[in-house]
């Protein structure tokens, strides 16, 4: 079967838009084929707004997010294969989803992963946090 993680992301896209709220995406910046403009990443780890009015051209495929945006006024274009997203949430509660980290798919045998957790990355008054497992399992999220 083809991974339900595109579809959860157009998904809560559109919910997040429907409700009113700003969608972030969290993305891993060191993850190969991430391209975003030099110095946006933050210990590795880069959130981008994808409100409508902030951004133009969004296509959110099978495979990668793609768009254009304004950084310091200049516009730059944004492309993020599916692995390198780690989260998508609102701006102003934190209601979403994070996922786990995805193995590389880097031509350089040599390169490692870094974390096998996301910790650390605040957004309001929550931390989103999520650990790797070695096996699957479901919450509730209220």
């Amino acid at each position: 079967m083809t991974s339900s993680k595109p579809y959860l992301i157009r998904a809560l896209y559109e919910w997040l838009l429907e409700n009113n709220t700003t969608p972030y995406l969290l993305v891993d910046a060191n993850f190969y084929g991430v391209m975003i403009p030099q110095g946006t990443a933050n210990d590795g780890k880069v959130v981008l707004n994808l409100k409508p009015s902030a951004i133009q051209s969004l296509e959110l495929d099978n495979e990668y997010i793609a768009f254009s945006a304004r950084f310091g006024g200049v516009a730059q274009n944004i492309y993020c294969p599916m692995a390198s997203i780690l989260a998508i949430y609102a701006q102003e509660n934190g209601e979403g989803m994070v996922f786990n980290e995805e193995l590389r798919a880097d031509p350089d045998p040599d390169s490692t992963k870094a974390s096998g957790k996301l910790t650390g990355v605040k957004q309001g008054s929550k931390t989103i946090e999520s650990k790797k497992t070695k096996r699957p399992s479901l919450k509730v999220v209220k």
